[in-house]
């Protein structure tokens, strides 16, 4: 993992990079980069990893696997996360949905220690197999996408290209409907949840960091906490304010639509440099563009999958991303299969024309 989860790269100039398997001379994506690393490598069909700021989301992406949490709350963390309390919980890397769901099912609901206690809705269990036999497509055509186009291809053509041919696949195939929202304050939100995982993450251990742990820290991680060390409370406060407003905006879009559809990254996996092996990775522009649609999923606690899509140029995997209401885990995951059928058919009839026709 990244050094002290504080990074996007899994680049531990402590420990050693996580390799990407689609390309050792590229990262994995952080923190829980080596968890999505190993399933990507078909070491194991499953692994947990803790997403407080997309950090299994991303890597899953960038890894060419499923990547998926679920509301905060709905799987109990208790005694795993004592780092970032209200926007880290456990999540789940998956080679397939039907993995994730099967993982879920095993790992979802409280323990008596859990801190923090709620009343979620009983689970809903979508059963995936339908979509195979078709039988699903019906109940499919009934999912209304939301999407805000400045948002959406605020990343690379590229990413943002190959999600666009999946979103009109899903339109054409199962007739999903796809509108044109606004989600307002963005960059607002991104602060605002900086903010709270840096407070969180200094006051869980920040004395012990700067007992022993800041000689031995790399540069990206010193950087961090230099930053996390700033804030005080009346910014965190405000923090929490735009934390409800947010919920606000997001749960308007929710009552004309069942998901936030968006990129997962706002670029795939870059090469891993010498001097980042040494250093930790300090380039900003690529880290914003990596957590650029993870932050709703951690600071409102809302369910997100990223499945991945399709590649660039270079063949390093793209993922989309679904956010979902409180509580959407059933649906997150149905229509997550759905596209995983499509690309199937997509690939099958490729193999079909090329190979099997020829």
């Amino acid at each position: 993992m990244h050094e002290f989860g504080a990074g996007t790269t899994n680049i531990n100039s402590i420990h050693g990079a996580a390799r990407n398997p689609y390309n050792r001379r590229r990262y994995a994506g952080g923190s829980s980069g080596g968890s999505a690393a190993v399933v990507a490598a078909g070491i194991c069909p499953v692994s947990l990893g803790v997403d407080g700021g997309g950090s299994v989301r991303l890597p899953s992406a960038l890894c060419g696997i499923v990547g998926f949490k679920g509301t905060f709350g709905r799987i109990s963390s208790s005694g795993v996360i004592p780092i970032n309390w209200s926007l880290g919980m456990i999540g789940i890397h998956a080679a397939k949905v039907e993995d994730a769901l099967i993982m879920y099912a095993a790992i979802h609901g409280h323990l008596p220690t859990d801190p923090i206690v709620s009343r979620p809705p009983p689970v809903n269990l979508p059963l995936l197999k339908d979509l195979e036999h078709h039988q699903g497509e019906n109940h499919t055509s009934r999912i209304t996408l939301a999407k805000y186009t400045k948002w959406f291809e605020d990343c690379d053509k590229e990413v943002y290209k190959c999600c666009y041919k999946v979103l009109d696949a899903v339109q054409r195939r199962y007739g999903c409907k796809v509108i044109e929202v606004t989600v307002p304050e963005i960059e607002e939100m991104r602060l605002a949840h900086y903010i709270t995982i840096g407070s969180e993450c200094f006051t869980s251990f920040g004395l012990d960091y700067n007992k022993w742990g800041r000689q031995e820290a790399a540069m990206d991680v010193r950087a961090t906490f230099a930053l996390y060390s700033s804030f005080n409370n009346q910014e965190f406060l405000a923090a929490q304010r735009m934390r409800r407003r947010q919920m606000h905006f997001h749960m308007e879009i929710f009552k004309k639509a069942d998901i936030i559809v968006t990129p997962t990254t706002g670029c795939t996996a870059k090469p891993i440099t010498e001097s980042s092996l040494k250093h930790g990775e300090l380039n900003y522009i690529d880290g914003a563009k990596l957590v650029r649609y993870q932050i709703a999923g951690n600071f409102l606690g809302l369910p997100a999958i990223s499945i991945p899509i399709g590649y660039d140029d270079d063949g390093m995997p793209i993922g989309l991303q679904l956010i979902g209401s409180p509580w959407a885990e059933a649906t997150l995951l149905w229509v997550a299969s759905a596209i995983e059928v499509l690309k199937y058919l997509v690939c099958t009839l490729f193999y079909y024309i090329f190979y099997v026709k020829i």
